[in-house]
């Protein structure tokens, strides 16, 4: 059997002190239910015991285990589409309402991390770097747009001055934004748990959960050797969304990402002078930063099927040497991997079916928006829907090809637009 990727993740060797929980055992009972233990759940759980409710979370790992354990660390204001696009596409009165929110996710975060002093490396700044010309035009208009009508400001860098943040990769200049920035995940994960513990949340680790059963005045949920009976509930599972609640299986398919770290680097500051977090803007990206013990973590290429490359560090490698040739030969010390969830527009999907709430598909662009997801959820679950409803009304498909040709299929139109990046 193949060992977990996880296993030698940078995150999980540095992580802080964090007591394993029991598995639940017994019968309990509850105003919220949680499901999963990232970003998503574990802010709802937060958010919802600071409103008084008495909330139970169960993971089918560990906390942070999935996707929120696992990811680049980026902290990327906004969604996949800019702002120009939303505009575009749901006009200047919704586009202001999803602008709030999504733009907003940012003071959320750093809100969490300063109230509940959660020691998770948080640093400033984030540059989108252009991987062709048009990418930088298409840039500076989104730039400008979301300068002039939602007055956020981000730094145009010149193509002539990309150096003053990268010394690599040969980019056509890209957009700082000093409101991004990067982080630990695990150990902003581990901070949102005790956080969540000392205001009440019990939390139960490797206790999966299976399909809620909706009785109408509570919901049920058979989790590890126990059950959880609860007013409402929470789907917070993200990549594992179609296992617990089947009929959403079809709404995103998951996507391996891989990451590697290197051994501390002498000459880090000469590549990342800013120290801010870099994401290119190829369809496939590249993105990487700088760790506080100045490893480069590094995340590159995507893999559609869920079987790890037998090799995740060479596999990562090719990617960063590309970027930065002079790495061709240092150490690297850590490799690992994991799923993303991605839905056909790439936005968020979430939704409400009776009493039970869930959130799923971020699409590699969740680091922040899975702390405001949580707390719009609990927001619903104590009867408040319009901001919820924000996101929720985003216009969905599934993918096509049922159970078994989905992911197929959408692995298709994947390598096609994976294409277009070497044309």
């Amino acid at each position: 059997m193949r060992r977990d990727p996880l296993a030698n993740s940078f995150y999980v060797a540095t992580a802080h002190a964090w007591e394993t929980q029991a598995s639940l055992v017994s019968a309990e009972g509850c105003d919220v239910a949680i499901i999963g233990g990232g970003f998503t759940g574990l802010s709802a759980a937060l958010a919802c015991a600071e409103k008084g409710l008495s909330v139970i979370l169960v993971e089918a790992n560990s906390i942070g285990f999935g996707a929120s354990g696992r990811n680049g660390g980026q902290l990327i204001p906004g969604l996949r589409w800019s702002m120009r696009e939303i505009d575009a596409e749901f006009g200047r009165e919704r586009a202001q309402a999803i602008f709030d929110l999504a733009y907003g996710a940012v003071d959320r975060v750093n809100k969490r991390i300063a109230e509940h002093h959660i020691a998770c490396d948080a640093k400033v700044g984030h540059l989108e770097a252009a991987y062709k010309p048009a990418h930088f035009d298409a840039m500076q208009r989104d730039a400008a747009f979301l300068a002039k009508h939602f007055v956020w400001e981000a730094q145009i860098v010149q193509p002539e001055d990309i150096r003053r943040h990268i010394n690599g990769g040969g980019y056509h200049g890209g957009i700082y934004d000093a409101k991004g920035g990067h982080f630990h995940p695990l150990n902003y994960a581990l901070g949102l748990a005790k956080a969540a513990q000392k205001a009440g949340v019990r939390i139960y680790e490797n206790s999966a959960a299976q399909t809620p059963v909706d009785a109408g005045t509570h919901v049920e949920i058979r989790a590890g050797a126990g059950t959880v009976v609860a007013k409402h509930v929470v789907i917070a599972a993200d990549t594992w969304t179609g296992g617990i609640a089947p009929e959403l299986r079809s709404y995103t398919v998951p996507i391996m990402n891989y990451n590697i770290a290197t051994a501390p680097l002498p000459n880090a500051d000469q590549l990342l002078p800013s120290d801010a977090a870099v994401a290119d803007s190829r369809f496939v990206l590249n993105y990487f930063r700088l760790s506080a013990d100045k490893r480069l973590i590094f995340g590159g290429g995507e893999k559609y099927v869920q079987q790890p490359p037998a090799d995740i560090a060479a596999f990562v490698r090719k990617h960063m040497v590309q970027v930065f040739p002079s790495l061709a030969d240092v150490p690297i010390d850590h490799a690992w991997g994991g799923a993303v969830g991605v839905t056909m527009n790439r936005l968020p999907h979430m939704g409400r079916t009776g009493s039970i709430f869930y959130a799923h598909g971020f699409s590699g662009h969740g680091a922040l928006v899975t702390t405001l997801a949580g707390e719009l959820m609990a927001e619903a679950v104590m009867g408040t829907m319009s901001r919820f409803d924000v996101f929720a009304d985003f216009p969905h498909s599934r993918f096509p090809g049922g159970k078994w040709l989905a992911r197929p299929l959408a692995t298709i139109g994947l390598l096609y637009y994976a294409m277009r990046d070497r044309l």
